[in-house]
């Protein structure tokens, strides 16, 4: 019994002590935002209708996938939702069970010459309002199951500019500390936080995925790579100015090569029938 509740005792200190090590920030993405509360920002009645260029982009993604799979479609509409609007309000995940309301009221009652009319269009023009939810087919649950799930959907407003910083293991190792403390100097924010212009905000993210290319942030949809403070600097800089810098690293290599340039492929190709017998 003493021996059991000495092992918990130690388990449970050992845990604490590994959770105050742990540094992500508060996620302005679904992975820090698991229900929903009405806000004056984020509510039902939020304004929000597609505009008729991304009407069309939207048949466009769902003519893509078969009958009976439009669901599918969840992830890119959303998404064409968020970049017209910054981010995802509830009202624009509302609009799927808006749309499949209002068209299923309509349409399964006997048609009089109006709703055979609404009907026709409804199934026949660019993305309406009613035509969305449809195509897609699915219930309001399934667009905030996918919403609160991946977080790259924004559930929360943010700056034009959304800067998403990796302080994971190979970035921290290559001084992301000092890239991290130059944006809040910069901008005078901290992690989390959204500038008073609204036109940055800065959250801490673990892998991006270009480790070779540590330290690097992820503006928006552009990753800035081999950064050093001055780097993060003249960026935001040119970000102020309205100017979008070129994505990439910033130390002058191209992509992911070696900083002192090729150590393999060297050469052209050998072509075909290179180091085959000749009796072959």
């Amino acid at each position: 019994m003493f021996l059991s509740s000495a092992v918990r005792s130690a388990v449970s200190q050992a845990a604490r002590q590994v959770r105050s090590l742990h540094r992500s920030a508060a996620r302005a993405g679904a992975g820090g935002i698991f229900v929903h509360r009405d806000t004056p920002d984020n509510n039902a009645d939020t304004p929000f209708e597609f505009t008729e260029e991304n009407k069309k982009r939207i048949e466009a993604i769902v003519s893509m996938y078969p009958d009976g799979h439009k669901q599918a479609a969840t992830i890119p509409v959303l998404d064409v939702a968020q970049r017209q609007h910054g981010w995802l309000p509830i009202s624009a995940m509302n609009k799927a069970r808006w749309f499949l309301k209002s068209l299923s009221q309509t349409c399964s009652n006997p048609p009089g010459a109006i709703q055979s009319q609404f009907c026709k269009q409804s199934t026949s023009t660019a993305v309406t309002r009613a035509s969305v939810a449809e195509v897609l087919g699915v219930a309001p649950m399934r667009v905030y199951e996918v919403a609160t799930f991946y977080t790259m959907f924004l559930r929360q407003p943010v700056g034009k500019y959304f800067i998403q910083i990796c302080t994971t293991t190979p970035c921290m190792l290559c001084n992301s500390d000092s890239i991290l403390e130059a944006i809040q100097n910069k901008l005078g924010i901290k992690v989390g936080e959204t500038t008073p212009d609204k036109m940055f905000t800065l959250i801490e993210v673990e892998c991006l995925g270009a480790c070779v290319n540590a330290p690097m942030v992820q503006i928006n949809d552009n990753y800035y790579e081999d950064l050093t403070p001055k780097d993060i600097e003249d960026i935001i800089d040119e970000l102020k100015a309205g100017r979008v810098p070129a994505p990439g690293p910033r130390g002058g290599r191209f992509s992911c090569e070696p900083a002192g340039g090729l150590t393999s492929l060297t050469e052209p190709p050998k072509g075909p029938g290179f180091g085959v017998r000749s009796d072959l």
